[in-house]
């Protein structure tokens, strides 16, 4: 029988997934789209994390899988193309993640240690090697990946509630405090695009519905560890970024986009504090490049043997899955081409989708779950609302992003279409 995970373990998973690479990776795209109400920002999209975890609770406790999203897709409309292209796009999303956070590896460690003189140089050998040190690890020792996750969860809630504390007691006579007037705020619906562009920082709260099956006493703590996970992160990130907006002016953050959580330690400690920050980022985002890896080659092999994928990956290769080699390679090519906002879109709508078509099912499995119908349909018609939102806003500012967004979407539906009828064609 496998070991039993505790409700304490369960949420460190759910925080664990969530405050991964996202926070250090995109707090400053955050400031640079929301300004003032950054703080705002964060809620936003806390809520529509919220929301939509009572739809992975009740489906959780109703569908426990280890295949978590990809079941709860599949009860939901069979295994059918649209199930199957939409389950791809959870794998492609995953790809996104990981390329999110080694970007955000590649900024912050030349801070520590230049290889080159030139920074754009540092940041690709510092995101490609790390993936390659990562996906080594992957095929080295899974027991060494949960490991690394567990004591890389503590030290990065120690070093972000420390900064935090300081911070907030450097906030007293701080002249950039006046930046979180409201004032200094941007319209609402930009505040709640500003939301929707780093909704990846929240998306890690769905790993929970792969534990479920080993969870101890289901029915009472499935729905505590989504809901006090949550919860805990929408608390730590609004801090931060109010202690972040209130110590350092804009034209400062903007400056340093990329690592601009180590630049916010600075008035307060100085360059000791910018490293003990930049350390932090590497391990928060060197972990969650590691659990991401592992998850997302899982989710691949849960899709083939759903027979949404061609059954070849199911395959092994080092004792791993196939999905891991392609994953990473796949992460390599997209963290070199494309810049971190890009990035931050991609995932934001792959995961806002796929979360809409969730709370979907979640609505439409009331019945069996015994939930209520409101929570989820508002959870549905809200990702909706904010994926229309969000590409509108990236329309105008970054239509990269929205290209690279719509594109694997439809790549995924074109690409399970042809299997698919290749499938059918084989069978007659």
């Amino acid at each position: 029988m496998a070991d039993k995970i505790s409700l304490k373990d369960t949420i460190s998973i759910g925080i664990g997934g969530m405050v991964g690479g996202g926070i250090f990776a995109v707090l400053g795209l955050a400031v640079s789209i929301a300004q003032g109400g950054t703080p705002l920002a964060f809620l936003f999209a806390g809520l529509l994390a919220v929301i939509t975890s009572y739809s992975y609770a009740k489906l959780s406790q109703k569908y426990p899988d280890r295949g978590g999203t990809v079941k709860f897709i599949n009860q939901g409309f069979g295994v059918s193309i649209f199930s199957g292209a939409i389950n791809n796009l959870l794998w492609v999303s995953y790809i996104i993640m990981l390329s999110l956070y080694a970007s955000a590896f590649g900024a912050y460690a030349p801070n520590l240690l230049a290889i080159s003189s030139n920074t754009t140089i540092d940041f690709h050998i510092y995101a490609s090697g790390i993936i390659v040190l990562a996906t080594a690890i992957n095929y080295y020792s899974i027991a060494v990946v949960g490991k690394i996750e567990s004591y890389a969860v503590i030290i990065k809630l120690i070093i972000l509630i420390g900064f935090i504390g300081v911070g907030a007691y450097g906030l007293i006579g701080n002249p950039n405090l006046s930046q979180l007037a409201i004032s200094n705020w941007e319209s609402p619906v930009q505040l709640f695009a500003a939301g929707m562009v780093i909704f990846v920082a929240y998306e890690g709260f769905e790993l929970i519905a792969n534990a479920a099956p080993d969870i101890v006493n289901p029915e009472k703590n499935i729905p505590k560890a989504y809901y006090y996970s949550v919860i805990f992160v929408i608390v730590l990130y609004i801090i931060i970024a109010i202690v972040t907006v209130g110590s350092l002016p804009f034209n400062t953050i903007a400056t340093a986009e990329d690592y601009v959580l180590a630049e916010a330690a600075k008035p307060m400690l100085g360059k000791i504090g910018f490293t003990i920050i930049t350390i932090a980022a590497l391990i928060s985002t060197f972990s969650a490049i590691n659990a991401s890896l592992y998850g997302g080659s899982r989710v691949n092999f849960e899709i083939a043997e759903d027979d949404e994928l061609p059954h070849h990956f199911t395959s092994k290769l080092w004792n791993q899955p196939i999905g891991l080699l392609i994953t990473a390679i796949a992460t390599l090519v997209l963290v070199n081409i494309l810049d971190l906002e890009s990035i931050s879109t991609a995932g934001s709508v792959g995961f806002i989708l796929i979360f809409g078509i969730v709370n979907w099912v979640g609505f439409k499995c009331t019945k069996d779950t015994g939930s209520n119908k409101i929570i989820p349909i508002c959870g549905c018609v809200l990702c909706l609302m904010a994926l229309v939102i969000l590409i509108n806003q990236q329309y105008q500012s970054n239509l990269t992003g929205v290209l690279v967004s719509l594109g694997v979407i439809v790549l995924c539906f074109i690409t399970e279409w042809i299997y698919k009828t290749s499938e059918k064609k084989k069978k007659t």
